[in-house]
């Protein structure tokens, strides 16, 4: 294979999302298994608002939500900032390799209000259930811990009112038609396209080169970059976004995206059951109502802003306009229930055990049940698609019959 064709096939076109979001599972896995922590990003976002605060003359650094996830140093000092900004770098490298970064504005302040708004829902549901769609899905659930089923449960559930409710009128935006003199061309500008993509290599290069320099002196800080890259990488070039897992599920009846994030999941499990097994503690969380409230918040939140946690930060970076909102949204989101996290923590959250099924059913036990609940989610994935494509079906025959 010449270097034209591997950089056509693998870095100007779009990655295929079965095995993109399974070697994210794979990645997710070892990230966990060498810094000891999971992959997850409103956390750091929280924290972010929380500097932002204090540039402001205030002291969250006081609140009990800063006190459970720390608000010391900055992201340069953490585990979690460095392989966010890795991620970004990722992101930016590979938008800018496909020729895929281009200025586009919101079409209309309905969709800034549901960006921003939606973001907002988003942040402060992931952060009541201590954790987004990666938090629980790529995490939680291959660490065996109860609260991220509650989790993905309400997450669903949430995403389908989300669905229904973004259908209303009030969210259609009238097509206005504009004449033009002649159809504009499709056709790249071969130049720019270059031009970008080497800046893409300059900042691939850059940001490998960042992370492999800090692992020297701070190991686990350069292997978080190093992996932040890896999972930038993968989630724009594979376009992987939950919101459309969720929403393509509930709307057209297509589970692809779901099902792929099911797979991606089955496969981290192993890996992360033999870090466990090795030592390494998995991160358990409260399986109380905030994991309940919080899905349904963060799935309804979602769908409304038109973009999770991963989606919006390959979109952002893209030059999307509208996901620099539900960015924005997502950190005032997060900051809020920060604040308010003292009032809600007893009743929603700590009063309740943190399970971890390793612990309920022993290792193989915790093992196989997890195994079989993703099997029961997958088969769900399955029935739900064949009946909405037979539901689907016999509509379009009553149609037809009463046009005849």
């Amino acid at each position: 294979m010449t270097w034209q064709q591997f950089k056509q096939q693998y870095l100007v076109r779009f990655w295929a999302p079965m095995p993109a979001v399974i070697a994210a599972g794979i990645l997710s896995t070892y990230y966990f298994g060498l810094t000891g922590t999971f992959w997850a990003v409103t956390g750091e976002f929280t924290r972010w608002g929380g500097h932002l605060l204090q540039l402001m003359g205030a002291n969250p650094e006081t609140w009990g939500y800063f006190k459970v996830i720390g608000l010391q140093g900055s992201p340069l000092d953490r585990i979690d900032g460095m392989m966010i900004i890795g991620m970004f770098g990722g992101c930016i490298a590979a938008a800018l390799w496909a020729n895929n970064v281009k200025l586009r504005m919101p079409q209309s302040r309905i969709r800034i209000a549901q960006a921003l708004i939606g973001g907002i829902i988003a942040g402060f549901g992931a952060r009541l259930a201590m954790g987004c769609n990666l938090a629980a899905f790529f995490t939680g659930i291959p660490q065996f811990s109860l609260h991220a089923w509650f989790f993905a449960l309400a997450t669903a559930a949430g995403s389908y009112f989300g669905a229904r409710f973004t259908l209303l009128p009030m969210f259609r935006i009238p097509v206005k038609l504009k004449k033009v003199d002649k159809a504009s061309s499709v056709k790249q500008d071969e130049n720019q396209a270059r031009r970008r993509f080497r800046i893409g290599m300059l900042v691939f290069a850059a940001i490998i080169g960042w992370g492999l320099l800090t692992m020297f002196n701070a190991p686990k800080l350069g292997i978080a970059m190093l992996c932040g890259v890896g999972f930038g990488l993968l989630i724009e070039r594979a376009q992987i976004c939950f919101t459309s897992a969720f929403r393509d599920m509930w709307i057209t009846g297509r589970t692809h995206m779901a099902k792929a994030i099911i797979l991606g999941m089955a496969v981290s499990v192993i890996g992360i059951y033999s870090y466990v097994q090795l030592g390494v503690p998995p991160k358990i969380m409260w399986a109380g109502p905030n994991a309940v409230i919080g899905g349904l918040l963060f799935g309804f939140g979602i769908v409304l802003a038109g973009g999770c946690e991963t989606g919006w930060m390959y979109r952002a970076v893209e030059g999307q306009v509208h996901f620099w909102w539900v960015g924005l949204g997502n950190v005032l989101g997060s900051t809020l229930l920060a604040y308010y996290w003292d009032d809600l923590a007893q009743p929603l959250a700590t009063n309740w055990d943190k399970v971890n099924l390793l612990t309920s059913f022993g290792d193989k036990g915790g093992l196989l049940m997890t195994y079989l609940l993703l099997a029961l989610s997958f088969a769900a994935m399955l029935l739900w698609e064949k009946r909405f494509f037979a539901r689907k079906a016999k509509r379009d025959e009553q149609l037809i019959a009463e046009a005849a």
